[in-house]
């Protein structure tokens, strides 16, 4: 069975691993342009492309996949199936007609649940359970084909996205093999998407970061964790925004509106939150500082309690 991969960021460069490490045939990796990273802007390729270059994958870098000249190289490929795994094009649907098996996809979310971009972030930020990955036929509108398998894995309390993601990363490999071979062997489920159950993420973006303090306090832990790595939650501290990175919950109730500081010190800063309950912030980062505990940054920037955050 011969296969093209298509991916670009390491969540699809881990499934090219595991991929090259079982011995499939790949015939040629599609991946996006090199892109200009870090101070120097320097032309960088995706871990996927380092990847294909590094086992010697013949690797295609279209700007775009709605060119005739792009459809009929992929055409000259003769590839039986197509595995795509965070691309970040839509394949048009004369591209997606050109394997005789089809396109696969990975996705990291239990569909139809989190269709759409950031399903590892929103799991988190939503305060879930549960997540986990799904393989399914690529379909004309995005996340809908049938589902080919699921794995589900309980979120941990106080796991942020990033490690979340690596997690998944891995699980998602693992199912895409576990698809392959279902296919190979003319196995391979095909398990209609209940649309009406369906909902939908988008990306996120720097105006997710300040915290609403007038959320629970568990819904503020894990606004925390889930905007981690990036963009990372925020908090108003005597004037100046300050990066929040890890809180306990408390006991504690108050009668101060939400964003009262009640309480600064060895054990951190106690902010006021929905219905009075207290959230005690004890990670932080203050602007052009190393991350650090509440505590620490209290030594030199002492706080009084009833401060709004």
């Amino acid at each position: 069975m011969k296969i093209v991969f298509m991916g670009t960021p390491d969540f699809a460069e881990a499934s090219l691993k595991k991929l090259i490490e079982e011995k499939f045939d790949i015939v040629g990796v599609y991946t996006q342009p090199d892109k200009p990273r870090g101070r120097g802007m320097t032309l960088t390729p995706s871990p996927v492309k380092a990847l294909a270059a590094e086992a010697g994958l013949p690797v295609f870098q279209p700007e775009t996949l709605r060119d005739e000249a792009v459809c009929r190289q992929l055409a000259e490929l003769k590839a039986d199936l197509f595995v795509v795994v965070a691309y970040g094009k839509l394949l048009p649907d004369e591209i997606l007609a050109l394997p005789p098996l089809g396109a696969v996809n990975v996705h990291a979310s239990l569909l139809p649940k989190y269709r759409g971009a950031a399903p590892i972030q929103w799991a988190v930020l939503n305060g879930d359970e549960k997540t986990g990955v799904s393989t399914m036929y690529l379909a004309h509108d995005m996340d809908t084909g049938d589902v080919i398998y699921t794995e589900e894995t309980e979120i941990g309390e106080k796991e942020t996205s990033g490690e979340l993601f690596d997690r998944l990363k891995v699980l998602g490999a693992e199912l895409l093999v576990k698809s392959l071979r279902a296919i190979e062997r003319g196995e391979a489920p095909r398990v209609p998407q209940n649309g009406s159950e369906a909902s939908y993420v988008s990306m996120l973006d720097k105006s997710l970061s300040p915290i609403d303090w007038s959320k629970s306090p568990r819904q503020i832990r894990k606004w925390i964790y889930g905007l981690q790595p990036w963009p990372v939650a925020t908090m108003e501290l005597q004037g100046e925004t300050v990066r929040v990175f890890d809180a306990e919950l408390t006991e504690h109730l108050s009668k101060h509106k939400p964003g009262t500081i009640v309480g600064a010190g060895k054990e951190g800063i106690e902010v006021v939150c929905g219905e009075g309950a207290t959230l005690l912030i004890t990670e932080l980062q203050a602007p052009g500082k190393k991350r650090m505990a509440a505590a620490d940054y209290l030594r030199g920037h002492p706080i009084n309690p009833e401060e709004q955050a």
